[in-house]
């Protein structure tokens, strides 16, 4: 006969000395079990922590006997009294560490098999393992912590989002494929064969036509779908803050987004964040940093000596001088004393970044130690020295090539720095505006020009006249929001009008044709009376990892894939039946694999 669970009056985790004397019923999980002398010691967890549980030979038999049964991650219902625990045993480290619970009734509600690793905060596991047991995972409690945080973060962006008057409007998940950067994840219809459906990569042209029906303000939390080639921290499936506004120009939305951030931090996190957020455009971003997402935490500002190098006879730095490109570095303090084999290592590290060499100089009391030194006069050294701040100690590296290596280069070494240096403060919470944003890149592979963000962004009121006739010199009314050195999200005044519309496809090299099959309906609504509205995204997870101090996003989502896009616990994506494919009128071209699980070299 199975026994009757006991109805739970409180979570273990939330016991302190107030519940002195108190009878409670508890359910949760055996952290662990211990034997003293005849005394059989629980800890029992649940989502709101652990408590410790004590049955006594001389209380309930059976329960005690039970109890000598119980094994980890065995599933208990629990009746007992609280008490102080004796003060030689409290433990201070554990939030119900003054307390214990002295069981009279003990049930078990479910035995378990011994987990293939600890159920711990500190365990090391491989990460593949962790995620075909992620079911086991989540029951750590960091992994819980994760899970909570985030709740109270999705929370309160609805709380203060509906104070501020927005609506909160779901888009379809079933649309039209119409893909511009990453691939479409494609549905096939049933109902219409040879046709296919594609799963969002965002709700971006719904929110514009919710815009166009007088919504106003709108915002979701959104599940977006991207068909993405392999990298190290994507999803194939995401979360983010949608929003979007109308009658509103770019201030307003940043002003907006500033409030709800610090809302959001203040009642998810209990930090304070300072606003308003500091503003830089995206060409000071790239010149002072060189990236357009900067980690302001420190400090290794990019200093340009393409003028210095040009008079020099370094043709390597000269050569670039003179044909416009970037002679620029950095000053690492107090790194003069790197090693012959430190520099190579750096030197390959900026080669990934397209850098062809690193030069140096190390200042040292008295001497300058360098392979580059004897290129320059007297005066030119002493020049260099003064541009780049130098004193005994420093090391000066220096980049020259066209402006975009040089950036890339300089940017990534300068954030390596700061690792390997600990210069960076992993409590400091550093919120910026990266704003005025090119409105394209000429992609010199396929001949033509692409959008930076993407089409439907309004260009800056003074571009607009150049617009057609000097494309690369047009601004977007764009702007990215950059917490410690990530872009936690972006967003844009959008395009209202369907002649600056069509004239951005234009630019973009979509036919009329084209324009009409993929955004023909959004080019019709701007007919009937559109708004001028704009909006922004948040990445969610992304948000959650910099707000848990995670490493990845994956442990922030409960159920993510791997980096081949699989999730090892259910084994999606898998192969599927004959009779299936029939029916949405597809006739597989491959042979059935096994399913994606064993791709990642999880067989069992």
């Amino acid at each position: 006969m199975v026994e009757k669970m006991m109805k739970r009056t409180d979570y273990c985790g939330d016991l302190r000395l107030k519940d002195d004397g108190r009878e409670v019923v508890l359910c949760g999980w055996v952290m662990r079990t211990r034997d003293h002398g005849g005394l059989i010691f629980i800890d029992l967890r649940d989502r709101q922590g652990l408590v410790q549980v004590v049955f006594d030979p001389q209380g309930d038999a059976e329960s005690f006997a039970l109890a000598e049964q119980v094994r980890s991650e065995y599933v208990l219902n629990v009746k007992g009294r609280v008490r102080p625990r004796p003060e030689d045993t409290a433990n201070e480290n554990l939030a119900t560490g003054e307390v214990e619970v002295v069981g009279s009734k003990l049930i078990i509600l479910n035995r378990a098999k011994t987990p293939p690793f600890y159920i711990e905060d500190d365990v090391n596991v491989d990460e593949l393992l962790r995620l075909r047991y992620r079911y086991l995972d989540l029951r750590r409690p960091v992994m819980q912590d994760a899970i909570k945080l985030r709740h109270k973060t999705a929370m309160a962006m609805r709380r203060f989002l509906d104070e501020a008057g927005f609506y909160e409007i779901e888009t379809p998940m079933l649309g039209k494929s119409s893909p511009e950067g990453a691939r479409d994840y494609l549905v096939p219809s049933r109902v219409h064969p040879g046709e296919f459906y594609a799963l969002p990569q965002s709700p971006q042209l719904f929110k514009q036509m919710l815009m166009v029906a007088g919504m106003d303000k709108y915002f979701q939390i959104a599940r977006c779908f991207r068909d993405e080639d392999l990298r190290a921290d994507r999803q194939p499936e995401f979360t983010q803050l949608d929003m979007e506004m109308s009658f509103v120009e770019e201030e307003d939305v940043r002003r907006l987004c500033e409030d709800m951030l610090a809302y959001v931090f203040r009642h998810a996190m209990g930090r304070e964040i300072p606003t308003p957020f500091p503003t830089i455009s995206y060409a000071e971003a790239m010149s002072r940093f060189g990236s357009d997402k900067p980690d302001l935490r420190f400090g290794m500002e990019l200093i340009d000596i393409a003028d210095i190098a040009a008079e020099s006879d370094f043709t390597t730095f000269a050569s670039v001088a003179k044909k416009g490109g970037w002679v620029r570095g950095i000053n690492a303090k107090g790194c003069a004393g790197y090693s012959r084999r430190d520099m190579d290592a750096l030197k390959d590290f900026v080669g990934v970044y397209g850098a062809r060499g690193l030069a140096y100089i190390m200042v040292r009391e008295g001497e300058l130690h360098s392979p580059i030194t004897k290129f320059f006069t007297e005066d030119q050294t002493q020049r260099l020295l003064q541009r780049m701040g130098a004193e005994p100690g420093d090391l000066l590296m220096f980049v020259a090539a066209d402006w975009r290596v040089a950036a890339e280069s300089l940017g990534h070494l300068r954030q390596e720095i700061a690792k390997r240096e600990g210069l960076i403060d992993d409590n400091e919470l550093n919120f910026l505006w990266v704003t005025d944003f090119p409105m394209f890149e000429y992609d010199a592979g396929e001949g033509r020009w692409t959008a930076m963000h993407h089409p439907f962004t309004m260009p800056k009121d003074e571009d607009l006249p150049v617009l057609m006739e000097k494309p690369g010199e047009v601004r977007a009314k764009a702007y990215d929001c950059v917490l410690n050195g990530v872009e936690l999200g972006g967003g844009s005044i959008r395009i209202h009008r369907r002649d600056v519309q069509e004239k951005i496809f234009a630019l973009l090299n979509i036919s009329e044709e084209e324009s009409k099959d993929k955004f023909g309906y959004l080019l019709d609504a701007f007919e009937y009376g559109a708004p001028p509205h704009g909006g922004v995204a948040f990445g969610l997870d992304r948000m959650i990892m910099l707000m848990g101090h995670k490493d990845s996003i994956r442990d922030v989502i409960a159920f993510p894939k791997t980096q081949s896009a699989a999730c090892l616990m259910t084994q999606a994506p898998s192969s599927v039946t004959i009779q299936q494919l029939r029916e949405l009128h597809i006739r597989p071209s491959m042979p059935q694999k096994k399913n994606a699980g064993e791709a990642d070299g999880n067989k069992e």
